[in-house]
């Protein structure tokens, strides 16, 4: 499972609706909202989009409280984080990370320097400072993916002067950023660098991953830059309608944050009292578990015959089979998942003593 949310591979291996914990989605869905925006708004499937994105570029300026000669668009995060991808001298990832930094650098034949994370998986400017060279792309996602982690403001601060100093560019990956009480605001700390993008998408805060609508900011000459290699119309009129909607949607906005905030401790205490697993803490909307006594498959197969889809997490450089990943979904699905692992505790006693 190179990504996750791939149902139909599994499907026939339950007599039932699967139930997805393997791809990190807003349990509330998309703001409904859309539902009577794309009904009186299904016209504009018949023309063109706005080849600028006018409107578009105006609703996310104003969410992210920037410019609009700030803002950059992609059809989806990915179609951003490719074009660093070709600009960057090497780019720089950590590791474990989302593959998708070193596979598209990858294709373009751009060197791929992997930094192994701490036991902790926290990111420190101290890691990457011995590699950081001029005209380098340092890929990082906050939070992680998968290990959920943001980067502490401080390391965060010292990484983008060294980066600077060096003539090396950052690319922050925030694409699960809303769903963390972050503290601090990346954008709002580094408006005035020229040497860092943040890159964020409605595809997961905002439960439209088939809109494929990225979005992000970074200065006037590197929006310009990226304007003039983009496609034009790459985003679909689907995609322009709908993000002049989610980002006004404060009451979606702030009742995720809230739910989120409450039900992810809720599910890291439930699940940390489990003999057999050591649950890392999280920022975010996921939580990586590493099985002490068993593997990703045995448990895979455990969930999968009672409906449940989790992520094998071996498919992360760094990561083996002992680790999966899962979401944080609502409160009856969570229980499932929770009841899942505590019933092959007990039916395994043995494999679920714990191991030093």
């Amino acid at each position: 499972m190179k990504h996750g949310g791939d149902l139909l591979s599994y499907q026939h291996l339950y007599d039932g609706e699967l139930l997805d914990f393997s791809s990190n989605i807003n349990p509330f869905g998309y703001p409904k909202a859309l539902d009577e925006a794309f009904r009186s708004g299904i016209h504009a499937l018949t023309a063109y989009p706005d080849i600028r994105y006018r409107r578009l570029r105006r609703a996310i300026s104003d969410y992210l409280a920037c410019a609009l000669n700030e803002v950059m668009v992609g059809n989806g995060s990915i179609d951003i984080l490719d074009y660093f991808c070709r600009r960057g001298k090497r780019v720089i990832v950590c590791v474990p990370c989302f593959i998708e930094y070193s596979e598209r650098a990858q294709v373009y034949q751009t060197p791929v320097v992997s930094v192994p994370l701490p036991d902790d998986f926290v990111i420190s400017a101290d890691l990457f400072a011995p590699m950081i060279a001029p005209n380098d792309v340092l890929m990082l996602g906050n939070p992680n993916n998968p290990t959920g982690r943001l980067i502490p403001q401080n390391e965060l601060m010292r990484l983008q002067q060294i980066a600077e100093e060096r003539g090396a560019m950052i690319v922050l990956d925030e694409a699960f950023v809303e769903f963390c009480d972050a503290g601090y605001d990346s954008i709002r700390l580094f408006r005035d660098k020229s040497n860092i993008c943040v890159i964020r998408a409605a595809t997961k805060f905002f439960g439209l991953p088939g809109v494929r609508l990225g979005y992000g900011w970074a200065t006037p000459e590197i929006v310009r830059k990226f304007e003039q290699q983009a496609l034009p119309w790459r985003i679909n009129a689907l995609a322009d309608l709908a993000g002049q909607v989610i980002f006004r949607d404060t009451d979606y906005i702030e009742r995720t944050k809230a739910y989120m905030r409450q039900e992810r401790q809720f599910v890291f205490s439930e699940l940390s009292q489990i003999p057999g697993m050591r649950v890392f803490p999280t920022d975010t909307n996921f939580l990586l578990i590493r099985l002490l006594t068993t593997t990703e498959q045995t448990i895979f197969d455990w969930c999968i015959r009672r409906g449940l889809v989790i992520r094998k997490a071996s498919t992360f450089e760094g990561l083996d089979e002992r680790f999966i990943r899962v979401a944080i979904k609502d409160h009856v699905s969570n229980l499932r998942l929770i009841q899942a692992f505590n019933d092959w505790a007990c039916q395994h006693p043995a494999a679920a003593m714990p191991t030093k």
